[in-house]
């Protein structure tokens, strides 16, 4: 089946983070600073938060609370959501043995309440008080806090993760800028303390620009948004088998750089773009 995607809100300055919330989608406009919501019903795209401090990803626990990926504030923050919007900011990260963090980018809360969240640093790297990329783990603890471990040793610019459906797999786009390092996708196995193991590469992009972020559907199979319009394939939605198998690609109109399932029936593949647009396509696969 081909996607087609259309244009449904936007553009804006550079959009990223989406994520259902049962009724619409919330995305991020990072250089806005805000938190964007598109209701599929009315098609209205409306603010959502204000003053994000350069929010990039999102993602919502099963009580429905929002975790944003604070980049330019170097923090991890819970949005707790009222039913007038966002109630109260709690900074669960800012900081990781006594240094700030580099710029929080991705992040995903598993079945324990335990968040997970990538630390790229893209920008100016004179700026960095850690003398690493990594992938992050926050316990929640009884007293409402969060402790923070590291739980990879070997990422240069981590980006986009997503769990397999058991949760025994973290996906971890491994992308630093193309043309230099190597651009994968890696498969940690979780460990039952929570911590990882070796990784196996799904697949290498060679010198081109791999994936920003992802997600798996409900068979596993992980649908990521990779590519650009200056090498290789090109812009698109690449679908892969839990072994790394290629299964189909499905070309974007812009560089790709989130994407989540969404509607009724989950079948909806809205992607977050460059240009700051939201997209959406019918798909045959459902999250």
């Amino acid at each position: 089946m081909a996607w087609t995607f259309e244009r449904v809100a936007g553009p804006f300055s550079f959009s990223e983070g989406p994520v259902w919330d049962g009724t619409a989608v919330l995305f991020t406009d990072i250089r806005n600073n805000r938190i964007m919501r598109y209701d599929p019903t009315s098609g209205a795209c409306t603010p959502f938060a204000t003053e994000t401090n350069g929010a990039n990803g999102l993602t919502l626990d099963r009580q429905g609370r929002l975790f944003v990926c604070e980049g330019d504030a170097r923090r991890v923050v819970r949005y707790d959501i009222s039913a007038g919007g966002v109630s109260q900011r709690v900074v669960l990260a800012s900081t990781f043995e006594g240094r700030r963090l580099n710029a929080p980018n991705d992040i995903v809360v598993d079945s324990q309440g335990r968040v997970w969240f990538t630390d790229p640093c893209y920008g100016d790297r004179s700026t960095m008080e850690l003398d690493h990329d990594s992938v992050y783990r926050l316990d929640p603890q009884a007293d409402g806090s969060y402790t923070i471990t590291r739980v990879t040793f070997d990422t240069t610019r981590p980006n986009g993760l997503a769990f397999s459906p058991d949760e025994r797999t973290l996906y971890v786009a491994e992308s630093p800028p193309a043309p230099n390092g190597a651009r994968q996708l890696r498969a940690y196995p979780v460990q039952a303390d929570g911590s990882l193991g070796t990784p196996r590469v799904l697949h290498d992009f060679g010198p081109h620009r791999g994936i920003d972020g992802m997600r798996v559907d409900a068979e596993g199979c992980i649908v990521a948004s990779a590519g650009w319009t200056t090498s290789g394939p090109g812009p698109r939605i690449v679908v892969f088998a839990p072994t790394g198998e290629v299964l189909s690609e499905h070309p974007m109109p812009v560089n790709p750089t989130n994407c989540c399932f969404g509607d009724a029936d989950r079948r909806t593949l809205y992607v977050t773009g460059y240009d700051g647009s939201l997209f959406r396509a019918r798909t045959d696969r459902q999250g």
